[in-house]
């Protein structure tokens, strides 16, 4: 690590990121800034049969020391100066963070789903550890759910965490078999870090500000050798993809959002996903879920006649937290832009797109550092980022400028074994994210034992039919699980003859004009060879008659 960044991160610990901040800057009445989970739970595992609430909070307050999102708020600097700091809550209480509701009957999943929708639009506490669990009991007739099995519905500010690090969180309550017991020496109180006071934080701003174009060196410099690389590698066809890179079509999910929210999940099995990516050679599963999505949004704006001609765009969020850096608090992504292959009817050819175009992300990403491209968000200074994130809200440019990308679909791995939690086991997880203005559609890839959720958190007035888009979901994996089992590959496509451009024709054509003229004066000049030469005394004979 730099020298420079050493002596930034020892002057300001536990400070947001420029990442993390502009989540928290986002946050509004119509726009909570979190991300969740809902996960459902079988108590027969557990001892007795039965989890109690109590039992829930003693296992999350046993284990709280292990991630330090559950303990820790926000420290705001004086007049926002600067981005604010992580302290330890001296008024903490588990209680306020975990609540218990039970779904009316029947208890199906459609009241399961609107339940969470509800849960998801209400926005954090800003003044306290940002976090919460909500228990929900009564899932009797949600089909493959074990009778008297409940729900944990969470949530996490994004300014907090990403999401590897809300793996993390969530493997710090869970264990892997039912009996799990806290070691004593775990618990032993840690000390307190010690509060910044508000003179402190001035003159930390100050600072900050003070090295910020430093900064910046520091990170061109990073980025310089990599960006040349790739600039000088690049090919002609390349260059060509560039310069004709099409603009992201607007749709009904890239205006302004509601405060109120939907939610739906459909499932596939990884070993699906598995033998469908052979299709493609190097295709991965992510590029599987991307075509999968592409297909689905396919069907659902064809069926709205609001399809438009040019692919629909994915901003894929890639980590880029290093193995030491677990524990840390706040966001370590940078991006991809993957094109969805929505302007494409053929499943083949939406997955040989999708492959293709991350291939072109990652390639760029690769060559220029995605740690740096994350890094660059710390150099904007903290007032003007946070003036410029909210004036963006209320002033509604997200109906004036044109959307960078149409939808979000980030994949979050998960645990192929099962876990635990007070001995009840998980039987399923569904991953729940956030939607803001110009981003009104979230879909969050989970995978655990061996299958994967696509689950999609909406605005409810883009998307009033959720279960409908669902059924296009469903559509769209039905297609390739048929495609997978079958296991034909596309045929390669016939390379194109490349068109003239106007001034290759006219290059061309002079030079045939110029080879006409010379063969024609060259065969002027052998006929003229091959003539008989005139004998003395010939011009003055009559012509023969």
């Amino acid at each position: 690590m730099n020298t420079v960044t050493k002596i930034l991160d020892a002057w300001s610990p536990d400070q947001l990121t420029g990442l993390d901040a502009f989540f928290l800057h986002a946050e509004s009445a119509r726009t909570p800034m979190h991300i969740g989970a809902c996960s459902i739970y079988d108590p027969s595992t557990a001892p007795d049969g039965k989890v109690r609430l109590k039992d829930i909070m003693q296992f999350v307050d046993e284990r709280k020391h292990r991630a330090k999102t559950f303990t820790q708020k926000l420290k705001q600097v004086p007049l926002e100066f600067d981005r604010p700091y992580w302290i330890d809550d001296p008024d903490f209480n588990i209680e306020y963070h975990i609540r218990h509701i039970a779904l009316p009957q029947p208890g199906d999943w459609r009241q399961l789903m609107i339940q969470v929708a509800r849960l998801h639009a209400r926005s954090l506490d800003l003044s306290k550890p940002l976090w919460e669990l909500t228990v929900i009991e009564g899932l009797d007739n949600i089909p493959n759910v074990p009778k008297g099995s409940y729900a944990i519905v969470s949530k996490v500010h994004h300014c907090a965490i990403d999401g590897l690090s809300g793996v993390e969180i969530s493997q710090a309550i869970h264990s892997l078999k039912p009996e799990d017991k806290v070691e004593p020496y775990e618990m032993a109180p840690r000390r307190r870090r010690r509060e910044i006071g508000g003179v402190e934080q001035v003159a930390r701003a100050g600072f900050n500000n003070l090295v910020k174009p430093l900064q910046a060196f520091v990170y061109a410099g990073r980025m310089a050798p990599g960006a040349l690389k790739y600039a000088f590698g690049l090919n002609r066809s390349d260059l060509k993809m560039v310069s004709s890179k099409k603009r992201v079509p607007r749709t009904r999910f890239n205006g302004i959002v509601s405060s109120h929210r939907v939610i739906e999940s459909v499932s596939v099995s990884l070993d699906e996903i598995k033998n469908i990516r052979e299709l493609v050679d190097g295709a991965t599963v992510n590029d599987v879920v991307i075509a999968m999505v592409g297909g689905a949004l396919h069907r659902y704006l064809r069926s709205k006649d609001e399809l438009p001609d040019d692919s629909l765009v994915a901003m894929a969020p890639v980590s880029v937290r290093a193995t030491g850096e677990k524990q840390s608090l706040g966001n370590q992504v940078t991006a991809m832009s993957i094109p969805l292959g929505t302007d494409r009817s053929d499943a083949m050819d939406r997955l040989q797109s999708a492959h293709s175009g991350a291939k072109r992300s990652k390639t760029v990403s690769s060559a220029v550092g995605a740690r740096e491209l994350s890094e660059m968000s710390k150099l904007a200074p903290a007032m003007v980022s946070g003036i410029a994130t909210r004036l963006y809200s209320r002033l509604g440019l997200a109906n004036q400028l044109s959307p960078m990308f149409n939808t979000v679909v980030t994949n979050v791995p998960g645990p192929p074994v099962p876990l635990y939690m007070s001995g009840a086991r998980m039987v399923t997880s569904l991953g729940i994210g956030p939607v803001m203005d110009s981003m009104g559609l979230f879909h969050a890839v989970t995978s655990y034992c061996g299958v994967i959720h696509i689950t999609v958190t909406a605005c409810r007035e883009m998307m009033p039919d959720p279960a409908f888009y669902a059924e296009c979901m469903q559509e769209s994996i039905d297609e390739y699980v048929a495609l997978g089992e079958a296991g034909v590959k596309p045929l390669p496509r016939k390379r194109r003859p490349r068109k003239k451009t106007a001034k290759r024709a006219a290059s061309k054509k002079k030079t045939a004009t110029a080879t006409r003229k010379k063969s024609a004066k060259k065969k002027a000049t052998a006929k003229v060879a091959k003539a008989p030469a005139k004998q003395p005394g010939d011009a003055d004979r009559p012509a023969s008659p």
